[in-house]
């Protein structure tokens, strides 16, 4: 009797040729016999084999359990089977397609098999509590985010000329990030210390009146799923810089949206993401309250603020991502688009040469003009 498969392949229903969802049509399709099929048709047809490799991945748990036990009670301690710490994390699966074995670390949530091709989803990373709320689906293909990097490079005045054209892309990917979705309201009070003035003139005097304003800005900020990455692998600063995510898109968690692309479950805890959501909360509460503040007064400096955060719901959605990796002069540079609108963002060189001609070319004209001033005074 063979064992039930933990993984699951989705695989086209016509020609058993590997899936992919297409962004542009949103739907499932096929590039071997061009098929195209609703993503709802895929989820259903899909369903059977998703829940049967749940419970086959439980029950290799509790066997696994089991096993340890018995292996403990007889003393099995003369062969270790402790990989260290890089091989903590990391699961192995069968394809059921080709019989491959895949290993994988344990965040994985959708990936490829590298023999066979076909896209290859681990149902028991979103089981119960661990299923996303919600999905974004990729709207952008891998050519758009090539493109995307191309037009990134222009009219970068400091990027070395040879960057373009010699960097080589090593690895193209697109992912589905987890995040945590923050939704709450920020209590805001906050006290400026203003100034306005008005001038005018009496006689060869020009006077200049200054009035002292104590003013009060109090109230309350909406938030709306603000998003916190929930991946330690994905950098921060990345994701931060490709927001923002347009939200009218997101649709109810489906597996169907993951054939093609590879997809992670949440390594950090919502707990430690909140106080990311928090701190982003409150900064950006401050920054509304005070433009209030500001209209009509010459000055306006803040001299207190109390802010206090009430928290409200929580969602666990994957949002896309292009991550593009590529190498220059035996180093390597990181690029992260959102597979949705497009904006891309990632760390450049600079050309030492040029950074010191543009700076040459500022200061000798300020030093000149500096150098004319002193000549006429002195």
């Amino acid at each position: 009797m063979p064992v039930p498969a933990q993984i699951t392949n989705f695989k086209c229903p016509s020609c058993t040729g590997p899936l992919r969802y297409d962004g542009e049509s949103g739907r499932v399709v096929c590039d071997y016999c061009g098929g195209s099929f609703p993503v709802q048709e895929i989820e259903a047809l899909y369903h059977d084999k998703i829940e049967d490799a749940q419970q086959a991945a439980a029950a290799a748990t509790a066997s696994a359990a089991q096993q340890g036990a018995a292996e403990q009670d007889w003393g099995w301690n003369a062969v270790s089977d402790d990989w260290g710490a890089a091989g903590a994390d990391m699961r192995a699966y069968t394809c059921p397609s080709c019989g491959a074995e895949l290993i994988c670390d344990s965040t994985t949530v959708a990936t490829q098999c590298p023999y066979c091709g076909n896209p290859t989803v681990v149902p028991s990373q979103f089981d119960g509590s661990l299923k996303p709320d919600y999905i974004l689906p990729f709207r952008l293909d891998k050519e758009a985010a090539v493109k995307a990097l191309t037009e990134f490079y222009r009219d970068k005045k400091l990027l070395p000329k040879a960057f373009a054209s010699a960097n080589q892309i090593e690895k193209i990917q697109g992912v589905y990030v987890p995040f945590w979705l923050f939704s709450g309201t920020a209590e805001v009070d906050m006290s400026f210390a203003a100034t306005r003035s008005m001038t005018h003139r009496e006689g060869d005097r020009i006077i200049t009146e200054t009035d002292h304003f104590q003013l009060r800005r109090a109230g309350n900020v909406d938030f709306e799923r603000i998003p916190v990455d929930g991946s330690r692998r994905m950098p921060d600063a990345h994701m931060d810089a490709i927001e923002p995510f347009d939200y009218s898109a997101l649709k109810p968690f489906s597996p169907g949206y993951l054939p093609g692309f590879l997809a992670n479950k949440f390594d950090v805890e919502q707990d430690e993401c909140a106080r990311r959501a928090d701190e982003r909360a409150a900064r950006t509460a401050e920054q509304v309250v005070a433009a209030t503040a500001n209209g009509g007064f010459a000055t306006c400096v803040p001299t207190g603020k109390s802010i206090r955060l009430r928290r409200g719901e929580v969602r666990y959605a994957l949002l896309p991502v292009w991550m593009l990796s590529t190498r220059w002069n035996d180093q390597n540079f990181l690029f992260a688009m959102n597979g949705q609108t497009g904006r891309l963002i990632g760390d450049l060189p600079v050309s030492k040469r040029r950074y010191w001609g543009y700076f040459a070319g500022i200061a000798l004209p300020v030093a000149g003009a500096l150098a004319a001033l002193l000549y006429f005074f002195l």
